[in-house]
């Protein structure tokens, strides 16, 4: 993966080019196809999504949650040990996404913990963030 395409997104503000970098070694960069389903709820979660463009939809049966475009995350819940996806998501366009793998994050956490440490964080907050929205 590029390092040039996790500049600018929030998730990552304030790393260090070399801790991008480590970060880009780390993760995938995937394209998909508009009403590719990313996520299922009630399934396990393995891996992580950041969104370089495009968008995609959150849902819960029948019920839309949210709207997601470029910089947005998701899919957080397994790295953060809950790893039951709570709702459903569907590129809504054709979109690039990062992709990070709960394993591969270990592997950032075991060679810069601060990192992994920060993207927990981060998560959390946009955790609580949207329970307070609800």
């Amino acid at each position: 993966m590029d390092i040039k395409h996790l500049e600018g997104i929030g998730l990552f503000q304030g790393l260090s080019k070399d801790q991008l970098a480590e970060v880009a070694r780390q993760a995938d960069e995937i394209d998909v196809e508009a009403g590719k389903r990313l996520v299922s709820a009630g399934r396990f979660g393995y891996e992580f999504f950041v969104i370089e463009n495009g968008t995609c939809e959150v849902v819960r049966g029948d019920e839309h949650l949210a709207d997601l475009g470029p910089g947005d995350f998701f899919g957080e819940m397994a790295i953060l040990g809950d790893t039951v996806r709570n709702a459903d998501v569907v590129a809504s366009t054709a979109m690039t996404a990062m992709v990070m793998t709960d394993s591969q994050f270990r592997h950032l956490a075991r060679r810069m913990p601060d990192v992994a440490d920060q993207i927990r964080e981060k998560c959390r907050q946009r955790t609580k963030e949207l329970q307070t929205q609800a």
